[in-house]
């Protein structure tokens, strides 16, 4: 069976009423609506929490020379009552500001938390993180760096930020992403595009020099 393009769209969703519950770190909205049915007709009214946030870059840093994968390790509280530690692996990321870009947010993020330049990106997707009750979108990318200038601790006071720098080599990170030890989604997409891509990726980067030039 071929996909088709979707049948309704924002105009056939109707919003009764909405306001905002909550103005925090985040937002919490209460909508009251309705929609459009598959069947013909409209939904009955329904009530929806809905948590806002502003779209998100995220981008994996990546050095083809060396092969090698440059990950991050922070504190995150919405991993705090899970059964494994609240100290995630993860890629670099960060939100999109004012009047910036998404390629111009990798580029700051690489260097405020893992002390990087980045050469070429890659677009990978973006995609929605959970899209039953929040309206974050990711933009993920995958970002030539120079793995040996990688390390230590970065992160910004102002932001609570305390990030360790790992760099892994590709057979470590992809053993990582096996064993379950990569625990969210930017990271798992990231990795799953990178193991599929890689031979390509490295032909294209090594040909043109895309690592970055200091």
């Amino acid at each position: 069976m071929t996909w088709r393009k979707q049948s309704f769209t924002r105009e056939h969703v109707e919003v009764l009423d909405r306001r905002p519950v909550w103005q925090g770190f985040f937002r919490m909205d209460v909508l009251k609506l309705r929609h459009r049915l598959f069947a013909g007709g409209w939904s009955a009214e329904m009530k929806r929490e809905l948590f806002v946030r502003d779209p998100a870059v995220v981008m994996l840093p990546y050095d083809p020379v060396r092969d090698e994968v440059v990950c991050i390790e922070q504190f995150r509280i919405g991993a705090l009552d899970m059964p494994y530690s609240p100290w995630l692996l993860e890629l670099v990321a960060g939100i999109i500001e004012d009047g910036e870009s998404p390629e111009e947010v990798a580029r700051r993020e690489a260097h405020e938390e893992a002390g990087l330049d980045v050469g070429a990106l890659e677009f990978i997707c973006r995609y929605q993180v959970s899209p039953g009750g929040n309206t974050e979108e990711v933009v993920l990318f995958c970002g030539c760096v120079d793995a040996t200038r990688a390390g230590g601790v970065h992160g910004l006071d102002t932001e609570h930020e305390d990030i360790r720098v790992h760099v892994l080599d590709f057979a470590a990170v992809q053993a990582a992403l096996k064993a379950g030890e990569i625990r969210n989604a930017a990271g798992i997409i990231g990795l799953q595009w990178l193991a599929i891509n890689r031979d390509d990726l490295r032909r294209r980067w090594l040909a043109s020099d895309a690592r970055p030039s200091r």
